[in-house]
């Protein structure tokens, strides 16, 4: 951990305390062994903002949250441990073999239970883990074998989904890619991709990967949802109108349908019949994700039971922390603000695995109201995913200096003008552009016409979402020939290919 605490006088006068992560650390441990779990959490997570990598302190929230019934936290925590940072930290694999088995993972606690043995048998949790693979052992022989088979793709289109929540759709696409060849009739898989596609702007991918869901498993509610939600986000009215009422006559007994049901109700604006969905699952007991408690509060809020919206609301936070900001009472601002102006979505972006992701990201705080907030973050100075181009580009951002030198800057400045705010929809277009510019780079080769550029890209964009742009349209809208416009087209469709 870092150094302890310091209070240092300046000019004779004013004392300043600069609380250090082992403070905070401290602090939460008090609070875990008083069993103050809510104090706990919270400290716990300040100290890890301040000493991101420090294994203890991850590992001891992980603990609070395993005991609060977070599991599914508890353990992003304990495999970013023994992934990225102590791998001999074995205990970790004893914690998260009980957290598998309370979440019904048995083939995943089965697997962490034995590797904890194997790393460490004499190890403080021995006598625990043993007794744990005792009643693993009598769980599996009282059910089939497929629930273990099935807990690795149970994980992983878990893993998927918060992914497409917040917003890291490359990721996602690569996951249930793998759930998909590995599993070819698991629907949900197909689903999800069908939405990342979407959200991509990848329009023609996802509508037919929504056909093959039909055509081989029909009436799937989940298809039905999805295919509403294209709808929506294309204005195709009639077509929304038609699902809508097929929808509305659809009585789904299972928990999982009614949930989907209802935020699909709620992401369209058929508030009244979310909240008889969502809220009817809330008094059968249903304890959901942060999704649930965010529909639900827009749903009640958007009907006038605004007690119920604050209450969901609440809770949605405390799951999902990066939310605040979004709450359905400031939905007009955020309808109007757009991604750039909301810093907890760009923060997550900075952490995503993909260039193209962190380089939109970096383009977010360059656009931003709240662009000094974001330069401040700890996702930013202490970013070690950032390459050589990154750090120029943020070099750019903090001089604010006209971006002279950063042709990733100036294309797309030059679809903002057009297209901003930048919504979920509008994300698709500026995520081709960095994908192609990434393609670019790689190839060593120089880019001299933005307006082509930033004309072909759009061009490409509206196409693959099934719109309607003529290349002369576009091209004199950006001031050049057809046949200029026409030859770019076919530069990004190659880059794009690859």
């Amino acid at each position: 951990m870092g150094k302890d605490s310091k209070a240092r006088k300046t000019n004779g006068k004013l004392l300043i305390f600069n609380p250090t992560g082992e403070y905070y650390f401290s602090k939460g441990l008090k609070a875990y062994h008083k069993r103050d779990l809510y104090k706990a959490r919270k400290y716990l997570q300040r100290a890890i903002q301040l000493e991101p990598d420090e294994s203890m302190i991850v590992c001891q929230l992980a603990v609070v949250h395993s005991e609060m019934g977070e599991y599914q936290q508890a353990n992003r925590l304990l495999h970013r441990i023994i992934e990225e940072l102590d791998a001999d930290m074995v205990e970790c694999h004893y914690f998260l073999a009980n957290n598998y088995a309370h979440l019904g993972f048995f083939k995943d606690a089965y697997h962490h239970a034995n590797l904890y043995l194997e790393l460490d048998e004499d190890g403080e949790f021995a006598d625990d883990t043993i007794d744990l693979l005792e009643l693993l052992t009598m769980e599996a022989e009282e059910l089939d074998e497929e629930p273990y088979e099935q807990d690795d793709l149970i994980t992983k289109q878990e893993h998927a989904r918060e992914l497409l929540e917040s917003g890291h759709f490359p990721k996602a696409v690569e996951i249930l890619n793998s759930v998909i060849d590995e599993y070819p009739e698991y629907w949900s898989a197909y689903n999800n991709l069908a939405l990342a596609y979407f959200y991509l702007g990848e329009i023609q991918k996802a509508a037919d990967i929504l056909d093959k869901v039909f055509e081989e498993n029909p009436g799937n509610l989940h298809a039905l949802c999805n295919k509403l939600v294209f709808a929506f986000y294309e204005r195709d009215y009639k077509e929304v109108k038609a699902l809508k009422e097929v929808l509305k006559k659809i009585n789904p007994l299972s928990i999982e349908h009614q949930f989907k049901l209802g935020a699909t109700f709620a992401l369209i604006g058929e508030y009244d019949a979310a909240f008889l969905w969502l809220r009817r699952l809330q008094k059968k007991g249903f304890d959901g994700d942060g999704a649930f408690y965010y529909w639900l509060s827009y749903a009640a809020y958007f009907t006038g039971r605004e007690k119920i919206a604050k209450s969901a609301w609440e809770k949605s936070v405390e799951l999902n922390p990066e939310k605040e900001g979004f709450e359905p009472w400031n939905d007009e601002k955020t309808i109007h603000n757009g991604l750039e102006n909301h810093p907890s979505s760009i923060l997550k972006k900075l952490d995503s695995d993909y260039i193209e992701e962190r380089l939109f990201a970096l383009f977010l705080t360059a656009m931003s109201d709240e662009k000094e907030e974001i330069l401040s973050s700890r996702e930013i100075n202490q970013n070690r995913r950032f390459s050589h181009l990154e750090r120029e580009y943020l070099s750019c951002i903090r001089k604010g200096n006209g971006w002279k030198a950063m042709p990733v800057h100036d294309t797309a400045a030059l679809l903002y003008e057009s297209y901003h705010p930048i919504g979920t929809v509008e994300a698709g277009l500026f995520l081709m552009w960095f994908t192609v510019f990434v393609e670019i780079s790689n190839s060593n080769q120089s880019i001299k016409n933005h307006k082509a550029w930033a004309a072909a890209i759009e061009t490409v964009w509206i196409k693959l979402r099934g719109g309607k742009a003529s290349q002369k349209q576009i091209a004199d809208k950006y001031g050049m020939a057809t046949s200029t416009l026409a030859k770019y087209i076919k530069l990004v469709n190659s880059l794009l290919s690859d």
